[in-house]
């Protein structure tokens, strides 16, 4: 499906100081795009990449894409169990690696080198393929149990993309950071795509790399960057422990994948030196954003995701109605809907239903058609009959003084059913007084959601995306955490 190559930017590698040009790109994309149609990948096969974020990624991805076939992407410290799991479930036709060496003989699939592929010039028009055909499969969970992988057709891909270019100014994305994973819709489509299939230029430095988030103004200081895009966990040490730019480069950031607060959102904005930091909405069932608002539209509120980027969003009330204002269930329209999880009708199904996608968030829509996220609706702490979010607890703990992150979550309790526990990390040098922070809360949060449970941890667990699991912190407090 050649659908990518007629404009392209440059990659540059941070940690490398390695750039690729457009043309290398395109070379090396035509050079793997021969292969593969010699080894029989065509349109229906499906091609696992297993190595991270480069000029050599993307030249891998295209390839794939040139050749119609449908790229899954896995994180590159994807163990080898995992890749096993994955590999049952997906049977792909080959798996490429910068060195084949390390993609065992046992999944039964062509294994390829990217590094061993020579480019070629030349423009060749290779393959096949239909807008509708799948294009790439993100795994949102299960490398270890019933995996659960998100299927995007090209239709779906380039619909996002091109939203994604109509409402973020072309001047804004000339040069992009992208400091997120590239195997997840954030930061693959959102921050990469975005740019680099308009000519923009992209700099890849991931926030892994701890020098990152402690240099994160003199990078974007030394590589003139104009747009980033991150999470809000990388936030929080940006604002505390980093020096902010001194050129005024930085022309619009991005937030999301995770509960935003007021208060971080406007260190964020002080940081950056620019009203334009917009708290987005997005899930990978999207390919990424739908919705945001940026502070020079309104005041930071806790939860405010602002309107749609194309497409409609309402939510269904507790009487299973659907309408334009008030609480229940976001559901969505948006032409980057996704169009299944892999080999999993029933959960498509129940996500999928009369035309909407239901998203499993909780939150409400006002009179101005203006979204506002609670929670999710998976986490809800039932606590005797009364219902807590747990975000509407994290984001009060994490305005505490002492308290640098909060991540709430339910513990089962033998008379109210559940109740509530916290995961806090604490500021450098500071002392956890539980009398006086619970004195705290009762100031603030009715009886309910006052945590009964405390967890001191030295940082709140993640995933790789830099996302928050609750399940997890909870398994890992309750399996022994200090308390």
């Amino acid at each position: 499906m050649r659908l990518f190559l007629d404009k392209l930017g440059a990659v540059t590698d941070w940690r490398s100081g390695e750039t690729w040009s457009a043309a290398q790109i395109r070379a090396q994309t035509n050079g793997l795009a021969a292969e593969l149609t010699r080894l029989g990948i065509r349109p229906g096969s499906r091609v696992i990449t297993w190595h991270g974020g480069d000029g050599r990624f993307f030249a891998d991805l295209f390839a794939i894409w040139q050749v119609g076939a449908c790229a899954v992407g896995l994180n590159p410290n994807t163990t080898a169990s995992e890749l096993q799991t994955i590999a049952d479930f997906v049977k792909p036709a080959a798996i490429i690696d910068r060195n084949c060496d390390r993609i065992p003989e046992t999944l039964g699939a062509l294994a390829i080198s990217s590094e061993s592929i020579a480019p070629i010039s030349s423009e060749r028009i290779l393959g096949s393929g239909h807008l509708d055909d799948d294009a790439l499969i993100l795994f949102t969970s299960g490398t270890t149990g019933t995996p659960k992988g998100v299927v995007h057709t090209f239709r779906s891909l380039l619909a996002r993309v091109a939203l994604n270019q109509a409402y973020i100014p072309r001047g804004h994305r000339m040069r992009t950071l992208c400091v997120l994973p590239t195997h997840f819709g954030h930061g693959l489509i959102g921050n990469c795509l975005t740019a680099l299939l308009d000519g923009q230029d992209l700099f890849l430095a991931p926030a892994s790399n701890l020098d990152v988030p402690a240099n994160l103004g003199s990078i974007i200081d030394e590589h003139k960057i104009s747009f980033m895009s991150s999470v809000p966990a990388l936030w929080k040490r940006v604002t505390n422990e980093a020096k902010p730019p001194t050129d005024d480069t930085l022309r619009r950031v991005h937030v999301g994948s995770a509960p935003l607060s007021a208060d971080l959102w406007t260190a964020i904005g002080e940081w950056a030196q620019t009203d334009q930091v917009f708290n987005m909405y997005g899930i990978t069932e999207t390919a990424n954003w739908l919705a945001g608002v940026a502070l020079s539209e309104r005041d930071a509120a806790d939860g405010l995701i602002g309107t749609m980027w194309g497409g409609n969003i309402a939510v269904r009330n507790a009487e299973g109605n659907i309408a334009a204002e008030g609480e229940g269930e976001l559901i969505v329209q948006s032409p980057s809907l996704m169009k299944c999880y892999y080999q999993l009708p029933e959960k498509t199904d129940e996500v999928l239903r009369d035309g909407w996608f239901h998203t499993g968030d909780i939150g409400r829509i006002d009179a101005e058609g203006m979204a506002y996220l609670t929670g999710r609706e998976r986490y809800l702490i039932n606590r005797g009959g009364l219902k807590v979010h747990p975000e509407d607890v994290d984001l009060l703990l994490e305005r505490h003084e002492i308290v640098s992150e909060a991540c709430t979550f339910a513990v089962p309790h033998a008379t109210e059913g559940e109740t509530v526990g916290v995961a806090l990390a604490l500021q450098a040098g500071a002392k956890f007084d539980e009398r006086q922070i619970r004195r705290w809360c009762a100031e603030r949060l009715s009886r309910e959601k006052i945590p009964v449970h405390w967890f001191i941890v030295k940082e709140v667990p993640k995933t790789d995306r830099g996302k928050i699991n609750r399940d997890v912190v909870a398994a890992y407090c309750l399996d022994g955490a200090e308390d």
